[in-house]
């Protein structure tokens, strides 16, 4: 429950601008005396309350996803030693070059290395299909 209020929360912050303009409209139209009928106001206060539910079907769920990006969005990816490990070299993965640390065993040029931590900017690797033991 805690869960949900705080997403609520971020979702009420998200459409404060729209909230904010929608004001706006409703003092302009009152200034000008423009009266707006009935059933186009249940129409548009409809029209919001689906754009608010769409919103929260399709932006709270974000809010939980895990981090694809960074440190987090190297780790498990593959990658090719341009440069011997021995135990530091080169790797290239995900079209870039990374400096790159093997733990216990020296890895030749062309093999394939599995990403298995990010310590600075320095890949920490394994053999593929090789367990690592510290």
């Amino acid at each position: 429950m805690k869960g949900t209020i705080k997403d609520w929360l971020k979702v009420g912050i998200l459409l404060l601008d729209e909230a904010v303009v929608i004001g706006l409209v409703v003092l302009v139209l009152w200034v000008f005396k423009i009266r707006i009928p009935l059933p186009v106001i249940i129409i548009v206060a409809l029209l919001l309350g689906a754009l608010i539910l769409v919103i929260h079907k399709a932006i709270i769920p974000s809010f939980h996803q895990s981090k694809v990006t960074g440190a987090e969005g190297l780790i498990g990816h593959d990658g090719k030693v341009i440069e011997p490990l021995t135990p530091t070299g080169v790797v290239y993965t995900m079209g870039e070059y990374w400096r790159a640390k093997s733990f216990g065993e020296h890895i030749a040029t062309g093999e394939e290395v599995e990403i298995i931590g990010l310590n600075g900017l320095t890949l920490a690797v394994k053999q593929k299909n090789i367990s690592c033991t510290e």
